[in-house]
């Protein structure tokens, strides 16, 4: 079997093709479809069929959306658990000054460049996912995402 490709940067994003556009592509040409014959045949029927065809492509969203918030969520306490076991002293008590942002992104970051990628990361304010990941030098793959 082939290794897989080197997590980096440029490649961490994954889309699922079968999620991200043949499903919501279909839900799209659900909508217009409904919103069509709402206009050419005004009735009940095709109110509730245009209302069934908005309600999936908002539950399409908020599905990925609830996802992203709960990996988000173990993600912090991920590296919360991880930070103060490497982080010196003097920066394990800045740990509660990162947000969401900072830690999904300081994720990546190796042990060994951790503590100063996050000294930067506090002094500089950075709070840009992008910007905090193009600091990395030594990318840690996420090997256990779907």
């Amino acid at each position: 079997m082939a290794e897989p490709k080197p997590q980096t940067f440029q490649n961490h994003r994954r889309f699922i093709p079968l999620y991200h556009f043949v499903v919501f592509g279909i839900l799209v040409i659900n909508l217009i479809d409904a919103l069509v014959r709402l206009v050419r045949a005004f009735s009940w029927s095709t109110v509730l069929g245009l209302a069934v065809a908005f309600s999936l492509l908002c539950l399409f969203f908020w599905a990925r959306v609830f996802a992203l918030t709960v990996q988000d969520r173990l993600i912090r306490l991920e590296m919360r658990l991880r930070l103060r076991e490497i982080l010196p002293a003097d920066l394990r008590g800045r740990i509660d000054e990162l947000n969401r942002d900072q830690f999904v992104a300081l994720r990546f970051a190796s042990d060994a460049e951790m503590a100063d990628l996050v000294r930067e990361v506090l002094t500089n304010k950075i709070s840009n996912r992008d910007e905090i990941k193009k600091r990395i030098k030594s990318w840690q793959a996420d090997n256990l995402r779907c």
